[in-house]
């Protein structure tokens, strides 16, 4: 071997520059985490689990089942009832997001057709939850998350 001896000055820049990559990626990385976080599905937690029972057993009491799928520009959504017919909702509301950020987030704007329920519009390839709200005709609130995988 030729050049100069490794000193204990070149250990030491050497070692503090490993730390501070680490470091670095580490403030990068939760700097991330804190700014991509979507926040809390309900303010108060427990304020919330004082009617979840009553509203899941009324939600369950309705029999609906939904499903969900993206193809061709169209989200499309079906919710049926207990004896397999579409089921009707008075109210909709709905909202498709990411499941990691809040950036992406958007509302949906569904309009009938057939026994569907449809929404043009372009989905960007990757995971997605989309939030369902709805409100049956004798008023029980109806709330599901459906996952949806747009494959590239």
């Amino acid at each position: 071997m030729s050049g100069k001896p490794i000193t204990g000055r070149h250990v030491l820049f050497g070692t503090m520059a490993a730390f501070g990559v680490i470091i670095a990626v580490n403030v990068y990385m939760a700097v991330q985490a804190v700014e991509t976080f979507p926040g809390l599905e309900v303010r108060n937690g427990y304020v919330a689990s004082q009617s979840f029972e009553a509203e899941r057993q009324a939600q369950e009491a309705l029999g609906w089942s939904t499903a969900l799928a993206y193809e061709n520009g169209e989200l499309r959504l079906s919710i049926t009832g207990r004896d397999g017919l579409p089921a009707w909702p008075a109210v909709i509301e709905a909202t498709l997001a990411r499941p990691t950020t809040t950036r992406d987030d958007r509302e949906v704007q569904f309009i009938a057709r057939g026994s569907e329920l449809v929404a043009p519009m372009q989905i960007a390839p990757g995971n997605w939850n989309l939030w369902l709200r709805a409100v049956a005709e004798d008023g029980t609130p109806f709330r599901q998350r459906l996952v949806l995988h747009v494959r590239g």
